[in-house]
């Protein structure tokens, strides 16, 4: 199939783009990588009457340190996010979830700001940014906003990105001391959307408790959910087989998964106890060693 007729544009400066997408309102739509917006394009999902291309954006493709935080540009591809040292020294839980996202091909096509912005709810960078507690820059020609992640994504491939705002940067804090993390999903076939995933960080103190912790869901809602009761229960606690029935317990209580053609919530439902234990323990090793 091909997409409806539309202009292009490919701007050399932030502030082109901006103007652009100011100018063309509703009926603009940014493109990058394409991975996502080409196939629904394709399919005449989305019919754009304009395209503002941002691959020549340089700016906008970075990685950067700063006490405390990585800051990555938002035209940063996701195969130079999988390789980079500096993030998976600091920030190893999104090196983690990047290799399960399409293949190869796709990744060095695709966008970190892109797989964001398109926000399905089983996409594995939404669901890593949700887990390390990051936020994003939102630019316009009038302002540059910042949004935490739990604000950032509001429903099925919706964000708080307004139709004349460009995602810019992505924020996300190091955490310090015992620190392990864990990434894992079910999918047909390597590469096919996620049935259901999960995504955990946690840091434990010198006794082993568990001084903070982030579980985030993928597949369950039609955003990541970030099981907040779990996460407070395991507060000061060593993680045992008990305390692990615990949060599978909470985690089959707050989901209200989707049946569809690929699985039924019920079937939803048990990955997402399954997966809840398996980075839980997977994360608790690794802060532990």
């Amino acid at each position: 199939m091909k997409p409806a007729q539309f202009d292009y544009y490919c701007p050399k400066t932030v502030d082109e783009a901006l103007t652009l997408l100011e100018e063309s309102g509703f009926d603009g739509k940014i493109i990058a990588g394409g991975q996502s917006l080409v196939p629904i394009m394709n399919m005449r999902l989305s019919t754009p009457d304009c395209l503002i291309d941002i691959n020549r954006l340089q700016d906008l493709d970075f990685i950067d340190y700063e006490e405390g935080l990585v800051k990555i540009g938002t035209l940063t591809r996701q195969n130079r996010v999988e390789t980079s040292d500096l993030i998976r020294q600091h920030i190893g839980l999104l090196s983690e979830a990047v290799p399960f996202i399409g293949h190869v091909q796709t990744r060095n096509r695709g966008t970190i700001g892109g797989s964001l912005v398109h926000a399905d709810p089983t996409a594995e960078i939404p669901l890593a940014l949700m887990t390390m507690g990051g936020s994003v820059h939102i630019a316009s020609t009038d302002e540059v906003r910042t949004v935490n992640a739990e604000d950032f994504f509001v429903t099925y491939l919706t964000t708080d990105v307004m139709p004349t705002e460009l995602l810019t940067e992505i924020h996300i804090p190091i955490w310090e001391g015992r620190v392990g993390y864990s990434f894992q999903e079910i999918s047909r076939r390597h590469g096919d959307f996620a049935l259901v995933a999960s995504a955990c960080q946690l840091s434990v103190d010198d006794q082993n408790r568990i001084s903070n912790a982030r579980l985030v869901l993928g597949g369950v809602e039609s955003v990541p959910l970030l099981v907040t009761e779990a996460n407070e229960l395991l507060q000061g606690e060593r993680l045992t087989d008990s305390l692990l029935d615990k949060v599978a317990s909470i985690v089959s209580k707050v989901i209200e998964p989707e049946s569809d053609l690929h699985a039924s919530a019920d079937y939803r439902r048990h990955l997402a106890q399954s997966l809840s234990k398996r980075t839980l323990q997977e994360a608790y090793v690794k802060a532990g060693r």
